[in-house]
């Protein structure tokens, strides 16, 4: 049983990794790719007081028996010294432990949280956690079990039977997203307030990578709004840590990161709400495709075949207004403000997700076209 690669592993948080490899072995390779199969904002408050996405061990676990075909068969509690006795007894045992604890990790002696791990026949232990920390990189691998390091660690620790898999459907569900907000913009004490940021943007990104690779699989028609969309996620948890660690040393909290955190959120479900060609409206595509051929100068179907605006001669900021204007006023299209975005601007079907459909009446032919 081997850890999963890199790049497949920063895809998941310390939890999913191991339950991935577990799935991997008994259904096949990439099956972890179902974790990813709803793209949600589902929020909870924490103990802080704060919002937070991070789901408990047992979310996971009913996850695990729902999307990758694992079923607990035994959950116990042991200390080190039981755990590494387990795993020469029977099937691999995963373990969930204080990262504090565990030396092959850089949270080892820095910082308290649920980590996982497998530990298999022989006293090995595989971990495919994967993430860059201010302490140093956590790397997928595989080290000898710890035993005189661990001897008094508890851990929770289950064993799991394959069961029969159904294959899941994506879903997208941004739920409450003003609330989530609120709850972060409200909050009196914001070095904490930011330091809880800086591990929601991170967890947020992860799923919506998880997200674009479970729809990569089912996906007939290339993406490349989602690879800009995600680039876009991982600068936020990148200027939410600088804001975090700003605001640590007693500067002025930089503004921007809440609202560019709303922008994200909003355009999850124009960049991700459907599958290329679900639900479409052809006669309002052909509409849009033409108004915007029109000011741009090229043919319409060059822009229904999915050509990004950014990659056109003519196209500029300017253009970009002069194509919404048009749209609102020659389509009698309706745009709500908080889906004026680059990322659902940029091509035909993004503009089709975002307005509503033509009132009867309103020529399908846009002037110029």
């Amino acid at each position: 049983m081997r850890p999963l690669d890199p790049a497949r592993a920063e895809r998941l948080d310390c939890v999913q990794a191991n339950l991935a490899v577990l799935a991997d072995h008994h259904h096949g390779r990439d099956t972890h790719l179902n974790l990813g199969a709803a793209l949600r904002l589902r929020w909870r408050v924490g103990a802080d007081g704060l919002p937070t996405v991070e789901p408990t061990l047992d979310d996971q676990l009913a996850d695990a028996r729902e999307l990758l075909g694992l079923a607990v068969r035994e959950d116990t509690t042991l200390t080190g010294a039981e755990l590494a006795a387990a795993a020469e007894s029977g099937s691999p045992v995963y373990a969930v432990a204080d990262a504090f604890e565990l030396p092959w990790v850089p949270y080892c002696g820095h910082k308290h949280m649920e980590h996982s791990f497998l530990l298999v026949s022989g006293g090995t232990v595989v971990d495919a956690y994967a993430n860059k920390t201010q302490w140093g990189p956590a790397i997928p691998g595989t080290w000898d079990f710890p035993h005189g390091a661990l001897a008094g660690t508890t851990t929770r620790a289950l064993r799991f039977d394959p069961v029969p898999l159904t294959a899941p459907t994506a879903l997208v569900e941004i739920a409450d997203a003003d609330g989530y907000l609120a709850g972060y913009a409200a909050h009196e004490d914001r070095v904490a307030a930011f330091e809880r940021l800086t591990l929601e943007t991170w967890l947020l990104a992860r799923s919506r990578a998880l997200h674009a690779a479970f729809r990569a699989r089912q996906d007939t028609e290339p993406r490349p709004e989602q690879a800009a969309h995600l680039d876009g996620w991982a600068a936020l948890v990148e200027q939410t840590y600088l804001a975090y660690r700003r605001v640590a040393r007693g500067r002025a909290e930089p503004p921007g990161v809440l609202s560019r955190l709303g922008d994200l959120l909003a355009a999850d479900q124009a960049v991700f709400g459907a599958a290329p060609g679900a639900g479409r409206d052809e006669r309002l595509r052909r509409s849009v495709a033409g108004l915007v051929a029109s000011v741009l100068r090229v043919p319409a179907a060059r822009l229904l075949d999915g050509a990004e605006f950014t990659t056109l001669p003519r196209f500029s900021s300017f253009r970009l207004v002069e194509i919404v204007e048009r749209l609102e006023s020659e389509l009698g299209a309706e745009i709500d403000p908080v889906d004026l975005v680059p990322e659902n601007l940029h091509r035909v079907d993004d503009l089709c997700q975002i307005i509503r459909p033509v009132p009867a009446g309103v020529p399908v032919a846009a002037k110029g076209a």
